[in-house]
């Protein structure tokens, strides 16, 4: 097993977890939030989506698609205040998108070296992403974090304990 190999099973084993959290989820559901002023999964969703799209386009210029149009606008500190569903996304814009952008990542990683791994990270993020293989490593931790945030939201909507 390679670098990029061990990173894309990290990426994979992350993507296992965030899939069974949010298999059975509906759009309602997606709009709990799991305590008063934490945030909701679906602002946490495209919150993900952006993130992932901007730090690995900063890491490998040009390798991601465009989000669609207006979609990072909806995911800022602000609008993580808002429980209206006609502020976000439904569920499948959302599995759509994180696929397309995930199906990137995934193309530029592949594409990589280990040396590249070890090159510095988007000067934008230095300050916690030292190297090019910190950047494709947080796509898994990042949206694995989260995830453990949604079991709380999965108990508090009497769905049983997954994993």
């Amino acid at each position: 097993m390679n670098t990029r190999q061990a990173i894309k099973g990290s990426i994979d084993w992350s993507n296992m977890i965030v899939q069974g959290y949010l298999g059975d989820l509906t759009d309602a559901d997606l709009l709990v939030r799991p305590v008063p002023g934490a945030n909701h999964i679906a602002w946490q969703l495209g919150h993900l989506i952006k993130s992932e799209h901007e730090i690995t386009d900063a890491t490998v210029p040009g390798s991601m698609p465009p989000l669609p149009a207006g979609f990072a606008e909806k995911y800022t500190p602000e609008s993580s205040k808002l429980d209206s569903a006609g502020a976000f996304h439904p569920k499948s814009v959302y599995m759509q998108v994180a696929e397309q952008q995930r199906a990137a990542l995934l193309a530029a990683l592949e594409k990589l070296s280990d040396a590249d791994l070890d090159k510095p990270g988007p000067e934008k993020y230095a300050e916690w992403l030292k190297s090019v293989g910190d950047a494709f490593l947080l796509a898994g931790t990042h949206w694995l974090m989260h995830a453990g945030q949604w079991a709380i939201v999965r108990r508090k909507l009497g769905r049983k304990p997954l994993f």
